[in-house]
């Protein structure tokens, strides 16, 4: 057992006394008999009574619903667990409960927009506007709409619209490619294509409507295309060799619905919500459907309970309308803060744009990513200089283990009494089920808890819990927001591959964790892409948090090839800095660092510069296919170019594998 890391931050006696964890715990007291003292019991409690305490998240935040309320999970196999079945809802419904019509709802800004402020009053109005002008167009429950749009109020207003229809959401944003989009959107067949014209990043112009066009061409089920005039307000599209006969503008669409009154559909329990992807690393994306009353229930805990969302908030997360974060984001309207959506490069004009905008809307938790706190890191940013954050209070990061040093840096730059969370989940079950507790302290480099109902536990190789080990990300208990089923895997094959190959009957996530005896856990990378050596495994992350420690680089890539006769080949791939050299010198450090931080076994055989490393649109890098790629593989079949966000740069490893010297 290694020792234990600096406590950075601690909640006051007067926070957590406000929290709404404590008022939940107050209230499982007075109304449950459920007498639970430390954030601990209360976790164990969740997990060993499953149903009541998703029970208790149904009747705590006074869900509307019609039909009999039975058993809360009617069947609790995994997978396939069947949660309230008699139960009929609807997430839109829940999202304007109560809402005072002259409060924010939505803050908005971009590279083509001002900051701009839609109130609940005006969110209604839309929404109901949207809904109606949909419903003219033909949608009705269970037919699916799918957006092709950038983080912006109008694709909120249409998520809210498809939702209160019972119709299904699912979003793409633009940049990405047209192969890509087919491969996710045609797979569900959509009726109404919602897209815009095109996009403004790092300051330049990006025309998206010949992509709309291929859209059409290729997605046959499609009846009716509605353009956001997002680049030219003045904007049209002609439907040109596409078998749609008309496009439909925003406002036209709006216009069809003005006046109309907002209704809900309330739907079975596990009708679904919205379809979100796999990144498309390794093939056809898998279509992961989620349901209305799973998601509504699992948001609810996670924003109020694990976010500490509160009257006045304003909850930004940087994220594009392609990336779980933003449904996770929408889940703020469950709450009684406001959003703030961005949409633009967080790096133009530089990397104080996004601090600038917490200043601008009185951000009180930044949402953001391990690789964004890198760069601001890199570039030696200081949000807390000459700019008014003192609204900001918490920090989030997500995307890729933040190492101790990005700990450091909030604390230094941003405020010593930030509550900083670094969290863990999955587009799987667009929700985080490590992270954030607003009552617990903050370790340096450790995410803090487990989250309420999440039954997460470290395995080894034979399904015996770890603690303070590395061991296997492992969900022994199911929840309500796993998926339904993946879209077209009719006898649930491909779902169980996917999950529960490895462990039947528990869900085996694809992350390398560590449980320590605090409590706190530790991610270390994807297991499918960890570095085993003479039986110590070393996450990814881990040699990246060392490679990265040299001012000479700037990103990296590492793989491990097997080689027979040997453990196999560790190749590393770096990005160096303009102007610096792969010397000697430096291959040295960096296999010193890496001696130093992870183990002598994990230095690498191998290291090579490179100009850039693929990344996925949502950041990650594409680790496993390049690894393939280097064995062999077919680089047609193991990655999809269309999702990444520099394919160029795969050309080079592709390059790689036909000749290696």
């Amino acid at each position: 057992m290694g020792a234990v890391p600096e406590i950075l931050w601690k909640p006051s006696a007067a926070a957590v006394e406000a929290s709404n964890l404590t008022a939940y715990i107050d209230w499982l007291r007075a109304e449950r008999g459920v007498d639970v003292v430390t954030y601990g019991g209360l976790w164990q409690w969740s997990v060993d009574e499953l149903e009541e305490f998703w029970n208790s998240i149904f009747d705590y935040f006074r869900v509307s619903y019609d039909g009999e309320r039975g058993a809360a999970l009617a069947s609790p196999e995994m997978p396939g667990a069947e949660w309230f079945p008699g139960v009929r809802l609807n997430w839109a419904e829940r999202a304007f409960a109560g809402k005072a019509d002259e409060e924010p709802a939505i803050l908005h800004a971009s590279e083509l927009r001002e900051l701009s402020e839609v109130t609940w009053g005006e969110l209604r109005g839309k929404v109901a506007a949207c809904a109606a002008g949909l419903r003219s167009l033909g949608v009705e429950k269970g037919d699916r709409v799918v957006a092709y749009l950038p983080n912006v109020a109008e694709a909120a207003v249409a998520f809210l619209a498809t939702a209160s229809i019972g119709a299904i959401w699912s979003s793409a944003s633009p940049d990405f490619g047209a192969g890509s989009l087919i491969d996710r959107f045609a797979q569900i067949e959509p009726k109404v294509l919602i897209a815009v014209d095109g996009y403004r990043y790092g300051g330049k112009d990006f025309d998206r409507t010949p992509v709309v066009r291929r859209l059409q061409e290729a997605m046959p089920s499609l009846e009716h295309t509605v353009l956001v005039p997002y680049l030219d307000p003045e904007a049209t599209a002609d439907s040109g060799a596409a078998t749609l006969e008309r496009v439909t503008p925003w406002d036209d669409l709006l216009a069809r619905g003005s006046g109309a009154e907002l209704t809900f559909e309330r739907v079975p329990f596990d009708h679904p919500l919205w379809v979100l992807y796999s990144s498309g690393t390794t093939g056809l994306p898998k279509a992961i459907v989620q349901g209305q009353g799973g998601i509504l229930l699992e948001q609810l805990k996670k924003m109020h309970l694990h976010t500490d969302a509160k009257p006045g908030d304003r909850l930004f997360w940087f994220t594009t309308t392609g990336w779980m974060m933003w449904n996770f984001l929408m889940s703020g309207l469950l709450t009684e803060a406001a959003i703030v959506l961005y949409d633009g490069n967080p790096g133009h004009p530089d990397m104080g744009v996004l601090w600038d905008l917490a200043e601008e809307a009185g951000v009180t938790m930044f949402g953001t990513s391990a690789a964004y706190i890198s760069a601001c890191m890199k570039a030696g940013e200081e949000p807390g200089a000459g700019r008014d954050l003192s609204r900001l209070r918490s920090v989030g990061s997500t995307g890729s283990p933040l190492a101790p040093e990005g700990f450091d840096w909030i604390y230094e730059h941003v405020g010593e009494d930030t509550w900083l969370f670094s969290t863990s989940g999955g587009t799987d079950l667009c929700t985080a089920f490590v992270g954030g507790v607003p009552t617990l302290p903050v370790y340096r480099g450790e995410l803090q808890a487990r989250s309420l109902g999440a039954s997460v536990e470290a395995w080894d190789p034979e399904g015996r819990p770890l603690i303070g080990e590395v061991g296997e990300l492992v969900i022994t208990e199911p929840m309500p927001s796993m998926p339904l089923f993946l879209w077209g895997d009719e006898d649930g094959s491909r779902y169980r591959e996917s999950y529960f190959e490895m462990f039947p009957g528990t869900w085996r996530h694809g992350d390398w964790i560590e449980i320590t005896e605090r409590g706190t856990a530790i991610i270390h990378g994807r297991s499918d892409s960890t570095i085993n050596r003479g039986g110590i495994r070393i996450g990814t992350a881990e040699i990246y948090r060392a490679v990265l420690e040299s001012d000479d680089v700037v990103d990296a890539l590492v793989v491990d090839i097997p080689k027979e006769g040997t453990d196999g080949v560790i190749e590393l791939f770096v990005v160096l800095r303009e102007g610096a050299e792969l010397t000697d010198d430096l291959r040295k450090a960096l296999a010193r660092s890496i001696r130093e931080r992870c183990s002598p076994r994990h230095v690498p055989d191998e290291v090579r510069a490179v100009a850039a490393v693929p990344r996925t649109l949502s950041g990650k890098v594409v680790e496993v296919p390049v690894k393939r790629i280097l064995m062999g593989a077919d680089p047609e079949k193991v990655v999809s170019r269309d999702s990444l966000v520099n394919p160029e740069a795969l050309d080079w490893f592709v390059r790689l594998a036909a000749d290696p010297e």
